[in-house]
């Protein structure tokens, strides 16, 4: 594959890793307040500040991981392999992405609803 491709998909899924990393810490942490940008903004996160911050706190771990995902997935595209191999490689690290970042919503889901009183 060309080398300016390769470089392009790193940019994109290590810059969109950092970008879950610092939002996963910066949300738990409390930095990054209630917004409608940025986070997991759903009604039940968006209902109090004691609820956002109990959901991603909930959420971070699995943020992170999804961010880690993201950055190996770029540094994979740095790697000599077939189109075929890249595309399959680049396609799988999403999924895996997708998938810690939709766990990570779902619990911190869970978290802001028990905040809020109401029943899971």
């Amino acid at each position: 594959m060309d080398i300016a491709v390769s470089l392009l998909l790193f940019v994109v899924m290590a810059g969109a890793g950092m970008l879950l990393l610092w939002m996963a810490r910066a949300t738990a942490s409390g930095r990054l307040k209630r917004n409608q940008f940025a986070g997991i903004r759903i009604p039940s996160t968006l209902a109090s500040d004691e609820a956002w911050l109990a959901a991603h706190v909930r959420a971070k771990r699995p943020t992170e991981f999804a961010g880690w995902a993201a950055i190996a997935t770029g540094l994979f595209a740095l790697l000599p392999v077939p189109d075929p191999v890249l595309a399959a490689g680049v396609i799988a690290g999403c999924v895996v992405m997708l998938a810690f970042t939709l766990y990570g919503a779902w619990v911190g889901s869970r978290a802001a609803t028990e905040v809020n009183g109401s029943p899971i």
